[in-house]
């Protein structure tokens, strides 16, 4: 095996204690934490990166360019060292420094954006440089590669379908370049159109949910489709914070920022869902790379 194949095939946990079951009603975590640079991303990473290679734009001698807040640029760096490339990242400047510490450690380069901007002024940043430099660089380009939500169709959804036995009601995932809720919802929907489809939202476009975008007000809003959307679901920074310590200490799961806003999305949707409903949302990343963050300043 190597680590391209380790990617994928993460098991469902059911939340029992920080949401206790009522009506019938259950709430599973998809542990993408476990993939094995820890995070969700690793299956966009795979994909792009493979279609890259298949398709000869990602070649001998060339670097790796992309926008990230993060996280993808985590997996592409694992990935990355393992055939033979450099990796160069534009991210916003205040991310964790346990991200950029993890991205330094596999060889990556980071190029830090306007904190101001956040990832819309990273992604400028990078459509600058592959404009500059287009013989130079292989630039994925997370937030518009079909490949990344593609990743989500045909890997996580099956995944989840098969785990629930096909009777899962409703997916909640927020969005970063959406390529998990897009894709994972377009399969879903194929396999029961009744599933309903839920988009959790930072509660503001200034927010501390780090790696979530408010979509509603991006200025880059790549292939995210908002027609997918079934319900809409805003969740507070620091209700957030909460759920990452209790997601530690009462189910033994430390997840990052995002999977805890996500399972605070879907405890707000219990309380109006029907009886016996199967809710399943993503456990994005692990919690190591943000133990830098005021989450954990207590």
């Amino acid at each position: 095996m190597n680590i391209f194949e380790a990617v994928g095939n993460t098991p469902l946990f059911e939340l029992q204690n920080v949401y206790k079951s009522e009506r019938g009603i259950k709430i599973f975590g998809k542990a993408e934490f476990l993939n094995p640079s820890g995070s969700v991303k690793d299956r966009a990473a795979k994909f792009m990166l493979q279609d890259g290679i298949k398709k000869g734009c990602l070649k001998s001698g060339m670097e790796i360019l992309d926008a990230t807040s993060g996280s993808t640029g985590i997996s592409y760096c694992m990935m990355a060292s393992a055939i033979g490339c450099k990796v160069t990242l534009c991210m916003p400047a205040n991310v964790s420094q346990n991200r950029k510490k993890i991205i330094r450690a596999y060889g990556g380069h980071i190029i830090e954006t306007s904190p101001l901007e956040g990832p819309e002024g990273a992604f400028d940043v990078a459509q600058n440089l592959i404009h500059d430099n287009p013989d130079k660089y292989f630039y994925p380009d997370q937030y518009n590669n079909s490949q990344n939500w593609l990743s989500h169709y045909n890997t996580t959804a099956p995944e989840i379908w098969q785990q629930t036995l096909g009777k899962i009601t409703h997916f909640v995932s927020g969005t970063g370049t959406s390529g998990t809720f897009v894709g994972t919802v377009k399969k879903l929907k194929t396999l029961n159109n009744k599933i309903s489809a839920v988009l959790m939202q930072p509660d503001s476009p200034f927010h501390g949910l780090e790696g979530l975008r408010h979509i509603s007000t991006a200025r880059h809003k790549g292939f995210f489709d908002e027609s997918l959307a079934d319900i809409e679901i805003p969740v507070e920074t620091e209700i957030a914070y909460e759920m990452v310590r209790r997601l530690a200490r009462e189910e033994g799961l430390l997840v990052g920022i995002s999977a805890a806003a996500n399972v605070i999305a879907s405890i707000k949707l219990a309380k109006s869902a029907p009886d016996n409903s199967v809710i399943v949302t993503i456990l994005c990343d692990n919690g190591i790379r943000y133990l830098d963050e005021p989450v954990w300043n207590i």
